[in-house]
């Protein structure tokens, strides 16, 4: 638990250079582009019409899902996957991408992946607001399960921060990892109930899938946004998702502060 402590106080004492060096990562990657951080919209909205256009028209025929429109159902389990995805697969790498500038600078390694996170955070904030104007047009109203949303954005964060903690570390020592991730995180969209609804799967497939914690958060913001349930309901999976991320948390912690002072060793 020490170590954990450790490394939160590592986040929370850098706090304000992680926002700035966030920041700074947004700017610089569309800085050679002429509509800037349009794309952060763009990139995605072309995504959403190509799943909706495949998923929705090609193979459901428009059908909604549970009474709900399919592009609006859809779109709730995307916005979340387009900031968990890339999230996960550049925070892994974060720190063999820039532990050479770490060693230049004084400030601690476990930050990178924080500063990942927070950097891709912007473009799921407004892709969250993007969410709000479209379920206006749709007349859908969340009611009160909007309230939950709060909790499942910390729920996501925290689980972020705690797999690539641990990702990272292991990335920065065995590159092979990285390549497995990301073959992994192909094939997750297509695991989870981003593009098809799992509730009329056999139940042992579905608790299959469910040992996945990203599958916990998809259907949190669904919960939330669609008004399906409290998060409290299945306080069994909530546990079990809760045991996982701590897990994770402590073996990056544990694994992360016995390797930062070898990362330069590894490149």
């Amino acid at each position: 638990m020490n170590l954990i402590r450790r490394i939160l106080k590592e986040q929370s004492s850098n706090f304000h250079l992680i926002i700035r060096l966030a920041l700074y990562d947004v700017r610089s990657k569309y800085q050679m582009h002429y509509l800037g951080i349009v794309w952060q919209v763009l990139n995605p909205a072309t995504q959403v019409l190509l799943y909706w256009l495949v998923f929705g028209l090609g193979i459901r025929g428009g059908e909604p899902v549970n009474g709900v429109p399919f592009f609006a159902w859809l779109i709730v389990g995307l916005i979340p996957w387009f900031f968990i995805s890339p999230s996960i697969l550049q925070g892994a790498n974060s720190v063999y991408s820039r532990v050479s500038l770490v060693s230049k600078m004084k400030f601690p390694v476990s930050v990178l992946p924080t500063i990942t996170i927070i950097s891709n955070a912007f473009q799921f904030l407004i892709m969250l607001a993007v969410l709000g104007v479209i379920f206006v047009v749709y007349g859908i109203n969340p009611g009160w399960n909007l309230l939950q949303l709060p909790y499942y954005l910390f729920a996501t964060f925290t689980f972020l921060f705690a797999f690539t903690l641990l990702a990272s570390t292991i990335s920065a020592v065995i590159r092979d990892f990285q390549l497995v991730l990301q073959s992994v995180m192909r094939m997750m969209v297509y695991l989870l109930p981003i593009l098809w609804d799992t509730s009329n799967l056999p139940h042992i497939f579905k608790t299959i899938l469910e040992l996945n914690p990203i599958y916990y958060l998809i259907e949190g913001f669904r919960y939330s946004f669609l008004g399906y349930g409290w998060f409290y309901e299945d306080w069994l999976y909530t546990l079990y998702f809760w045991g996982i991320t701590g897990v994770f948390l402590l073996v990056g912690s544990v694994l992360h502060m016995k390797f930062k002072h070898k990362f330069i060793d590894y490149l």
